[in-house]
């Protein structure tokens, strides 16, 4: 099986979530595992706040512009819990949580692919307006963040930068409308279209297309200034930001960038990494599939974290990030087939990797290639590194075959890790099917030990397909799945 080659700057980048096939019209009703809580153990600093974001844990799809993965909300707490499923017949990976306590979920429709914004009532969840943006790179409809005046900022498909507010209108009814656009036309390539994107601390929209272009754009003045990285070099997952500047990982390498005094680009480190010979079953392209993550215990970004996709084992990278230096190299996530689609949670000294290999996604983005090998069972797997006290290397604490079908969120209230699993339809197989049930449990991240657990639902319509769940006040979790949105709370 020959391996992807690297495709053109010009390549067109096709959605990882689009053109699902119609779900599956069952679901089950299941009772709640007894609550048995741990007694949380103490997390952080989070990476510091970034003034030009929402609220801290819910304003990224990761958390915050670092991607710690982290939360300063708790879940739901004691008594039993209930959840509702939106039916929106869209893919929604995004859903955000802004000051005001309004969701906002970013969806991409399965008939027509129109990404559309939908603004949620907290209380049920319900879509209580929506929005159209031109469709183009469903990727661009996906890494999206919500600014400090709660505006969801994205880029459409027609490459215009926009930040969507929410108002009530004159009679009483909720709007989304574009409160500000900022074409990207010059600085995006024709046939290209954005990744990721989070602003830096002055203020600027930092993005990475999937070609490799870098940029920065101030929609107040108009300014837009990129970087050309180097050929082949794509980017396949979001991009984070903190006070000591830009991470983006590409297939090939990862990189930390600050910005000149008129906003262009720089390099400030790159450091390649192991891209194994191919595209792992369970990733969506061939390298990384992390949004690398900023963490530490000082400062809160005094590292970066990164999942490379060496084979057969891959291996948790953690850098120095200010200089790039390597802090550690820990191989993870060895026993149930080693690859991860997914953002690693960080926080404090301690690093969680969730394992996707061999996750049975229904398709896979256009130029992705074939797998290296072919095909895999997907058995799930976590594992926990820790960064010595004195910076001196890591040490891997704990792996368990917990088979996550979301991206794990550590609260920090809690003391809990929060996903959503994909149970196999016979028990104690790891196989997987149209008819597996899924469950929202919560995990001790001291022993990774399941210690709740609250049946959602059965079939395709609740497939979580790697997606982030996100914490909004009052102990609720919004999870997306390939169909819509499903609320989360205790009773």
């Amino acid at each position: 099986m020959s391996p992807r080659l690297p495709r053109s700057r010009s390549a067109r980048r096709t959605p990882r979530a689009t053109a699902f096939a119609a779900a599956l019209l069952l679901a089950l009703a299941g009772a709640p595992a007894a609550w048995a809580a741990p007694g949380p153990e103490e997390f952080g600093p989070l990476p510091p706040h970034n003034p030009f974001t929402g609220p801290q844990g819910s304003a990224t799809m990761h958390g915050d512009s670092g991607s710690s993965d982290a939360t300063p909300l708790p879940g739901p707490g004691d008594g039993p819990l209930t959840s509702t499923r939106t039916a929106l017949q869209s893919a929604c990976p995004t859903v955000l949580v802004g000051s005001d306590g309004y969701p906002v979920a970013l969806c991409t429709p399965i008939l027509g692919q129109v990404p559309t914004v939908h603004l949620l009532d907290p209380a049920t969840g319900r879509s209580l307006t929506s929005l159209k943006i031109a469709k183009g790179s469903l990727l661009g409809g996906v890494y999206a963040y919500l600014d400090e005046q709660d505006r969801l900022v994205a880029v459409d498909g027609e490459r215009a930068l926009l930040r969507i507010g929410h108002r009530r209108t004159a009679g009483g009814d909720w709007e989304l409308y574009v409160a500000r656009s900022l074409s990207l036309r010059d600085a995006v390539p024709e046939g290209d279209a954005v990744t990721g994107l989070s602003p830096d601390w002055q203020g600027r929209v930092w993005f990475a297309t999937g070609g490799g272009t870098v940029g920065t754009a101030d929609d107040a003045t108009g300014t837009v200034r990129t970087l050309a990285l180097p050929d082949g070099e794509e980017v396949a997952n979001s991009i984070s930001t903190a006070p000591e500047g830009t991470a983006v990982s590409t297939t090939h390498a990862t990189y930390l960038l600050t910005a000149g005094a008129d906003g262009t680009p720089r390099v400030a480190w790159r450091q390649e990494y192991d891209r194994g010979p191919g595209r792992k079953p369970g990733q969506l392209s061939w390298g990384t599939g992390s949004t690398p993550t900023f963490f530490g215990p000082t400062t809160g970004t005094d590292y970066l974290a990164y999942v490379d996709n060496a084979s057969p084992t891959v291996s948790l990278q953690v850098r120095s990030a200010r200089t790039g230096d390597l802090v550690c190299e820990q191989p993870v996530l060895r026993a149930g087939g080693s690859g991860s689609e997914n953002s690693p949670i960080g926080v404090g000294r301690s690093v969680f990797v969730a394992g996707t290999y061999g996750y049975p996604y229904p398709k896979l983005p256009e130029g992705a290639g074939p797998s290296v090998p072919a095909d895999a069972r997907f058995r799930g797997g976590l594992s926990r590194v820790d960064v010595r006290a004195d910076g001196s290397g890591c040490d891997l604490r704990w792996e368990n075959d917990t088979r996550s079908s979301a991206v794990p969120t550590l609260s920090t209230a809690d003391g809990l890790i929060h996903t959503v699993v994909r149970r196999p339809l016979i028990p104690g197989t790891d196989t997987t099917s149209p008819l597996d049930p899924y469950a929202y449990v919560q995990l001790d991240p001291a022993t990774g030990r399941e210690v709740r657990a609250h049946h959602l639902g059965v079939g395709s319509l609740f497939d979580t397909l790697q997606m982030v769940g996100n914490f909004a006040p009052g102990g609720v979790v919004y999870q997306g799945t390939i169909t819509g949105v499903v609320r989360i709370s205790a009773r």
